[in-house]
């Protein structure tokens, strides 16, 4: 132990996360042998402690336990050991998370942090989850060959705010859009959310044209994309609720709401067994799906400094 924890001793970043990753891989062997020691090695790390420390901690424990041969076999064979050990790049596991496109979604996406919380709290659907459906609509606009990418998108690190066939930066389609607003006034609809979500979508103009035209004019804001966060919340809320109220509740299946945004109303039939699909996206050309971007990024902890993941997705402020 003295000779593996001289002054020589490695504590650079890279090493410092391998340290990291051998205490914790260690820990759940003790824990399968002495419970009670793992747990105080472990609530060293939690507390801030130092993994070499840890590690200290562990050796001990390993000199104590030498003659133990079904322990020491298990220990020979950990992922960790020095003649295994994969180089740490620092990249992630899903590919697409690696392309310096994504260090630009990243910074754009957080500054509109508070718009997105905002919406959040009115709608109480929870942010990571806009913030996925966000992901997939605007990852294959991040894409350093397209013109738009590098005149401001890249440059300037902000979102694509569609304007033709689909509208905003979570691309609202227009007959969707008019399909939620509808949605939230029909108390007869099986998408119905009740009176306190009526009138989040009201307009101030009164007649048909004006209120097309108002409609598109916030949807395609450059300066302010709340109501593109707001359509996508509550058309959420609406799909949660019709497949709930059919008997299929799909509250904590964030891949499959994704898919659902994708795919539309008409795409909608509540049933046991839903299938994460949607449109087609290539990133560097390789194919994935709108529902699969979405669920990745939801469950890769990403950005959980910014969105964190709330115990239940929807009416998570009532938890208090």
């Amino acid at each position: 132990m003295r000779d593996k924890y001289d002054q020589s001793f490695a504590v650079d970043s890279v090493q410092i996360m391998k340290n990291r990753y051998e205490a914790l891989d260690r820990i759940v062997l003790l824990n399968e042998y002495y419970p009670a020691n793992a747990a105080m090695i472990l609530e060293v790390l939690q507390k801030g402690g130092d993994e070499t420390e840890a590690l200290r901690m562990l050796d001990a424990v390993d000199l104590q336990l030498k003659d133990d041969k079904a322990y020491q076999q298990k220990l020979s064979k950990r992922k960790w050991h020095h003649k295994s050990v994969k180089k740490l790049t620092g990249l992630s596991a899903f590919d697409w998370m690696n392309i310096s496109e994504w260090q630009d979604f990243k910074i754009a996406v957080g500054k509109d942090k508070k718009l997105i919380d905002s919406v959040a709290r009115q709608t109480g659907v929870e942010s990571r989850l806009i913030v996925a459906c966000l992901v997939g609509e605007q990852i294959r606009l991040f894409n350093s060959k397209r013109e738009a990418y590098k005149k401001w998108i890249g440059p300037l690190k902000i979102l694509s705010v569609e304007s033709q066939f689909s509208f905003g930066v979570t691309g609202i389609k227009e007959h969707t859009a008019k399909n939620i607003e509808r949605n939230l006034k029909d108390p007869n609809s099986i998408y119905y959310l009740g009176p306190q979500y009526e009138n989040l979508l009201d307009f101030v103009g009164q007649d048909t044209a004006t209120v097309n035209k108002e409609r598109i004019d916030r949807l395609t804001d450059f300066h302010n994309h709340y109501y593109s966060y707001m359509y996508a919340a509550l058309f959420l809320r609406q799909m949660k609720m019709q497949w709930e109220r059919s008997g299929h509740p799909i509250d904590d299946r964030p891949e499959i709401l994704a898919t659902l945004f994708n795919l539309g109303y008409i795409h909608s039939r509540p049933k046991a067994n839903p299938q994460v699909g949607g449109a087609e996206i290539r990133i560097f050309d390789k194919p994935y799906t709108f529902g699969a971007i979405a669920f990745q990024f939801y469950y890769s902890g990403d950005m959980y400094d910014l969105f964190p993941y709330q115990r239940k997705k929807f009416d998570w402020e009532s938890e208090g």
